[in-house]
């Protein structure tokens, strides 16, 4: 028989021998944090799109509705403030709204939310953008008066609206291609399915024998009531 010694030798040894084995266990420690690198990894800046044209129209338009916001903010007496009030609410509107798609196209969040039609509402965005910030600068330039913030941000607001309008067109030319892509992904996939079904023999026997088993019933079935007296007679 072994001594206390030993048995408590032996024990220490089995201790650190599954202390070292459950540390080097693959499940472990690595379930949790790889669910929350899973989770970090979908919100990483895309550069591609900040590098494209559509990336770049974006981050100008946010930055020329909110130069244009701020200086209309700093006019402080106005003697017909409808032009301006209607200016400052255009230049606030599209700077929030164009921040919300931009976080949203180059934090890829929008592939997370497929149900939306992410280039129908950009290209909405744009078109109403850009016409509510024409009719905007239009106004407030025939009711200014010549003071340096009005100035500037007449000049700020026809800026933003020829960035709108580019981005307009792009998203038009867009939108058509997604069109344009869906309804060739549909026709392959309904030519597929027809040819999946003429590829199978066994539904092509189905049809022919239930097609068969019909016209048989058909022939062999009564026509009225003189079959029934000709089967008396007989």
């Amino acid at each position: 028989m072994r001594s206390g010694e030993e048995l408590d030798g032996f024990e220490g040894e089995a201790s650190s021998t599954s202390m070292i084995s459950g540390a080097s266990s693959p499940y472990q420690p690595t379930t949790e944090p790889v669910s929350q690198r899973r989770g970090l990894a979908g919100l990483r800046c895309d550069p591609d799109y900040l590098r494209g044209a559509l990336g770049r129209l974006k981050v100008a338009q946010v930055i020329l509705a909110l130069i244009a916001f701020i200086c209309i903010e700093t006019i402080m007496k106005c003697s017909p403030c409808e032009g301006l009030y209607f200016f400052e609410f255009v230049s606030c509107s599209a700077f929030v709204v164009t921040g919300v798609l931009l976080i949203m196209f180059s934090l890829n969040l929008h592939m997370r939310i497929p149900q939306i039609n992410w280039n129908l509402t950009d290209l909405v965005n744009t078109g109403l953008s850009t016409f509510f910030f024409f009719i905007a600068s239009i106004v407030l330039a025939a009711l200014n008066h010549r003071t340096g913030a009005e100035i500037s941000a007449v000049i700020f607001g026809f800026l933003a609206t020829a960035a709108y309008a580019v981005n307009t067109f792009l998203a038009v030319q867009k939108w058509r291609v997604s069109v344009r892509q869906q309804s060739t992904n549909d026709y392959i996939r309904a030519r597929t399915e027809s040819r999946d079904v003429d590829s199978r023999p066994e539904i092509q026997r189905l049809d022919t024998f239930s097609y068969s088993t019909n016209i048989t019933v058909r022939k062999k079935s009564p026509t009225g009531p003189l079959s029934l007296n000709h089967w008396q007679l007989a």
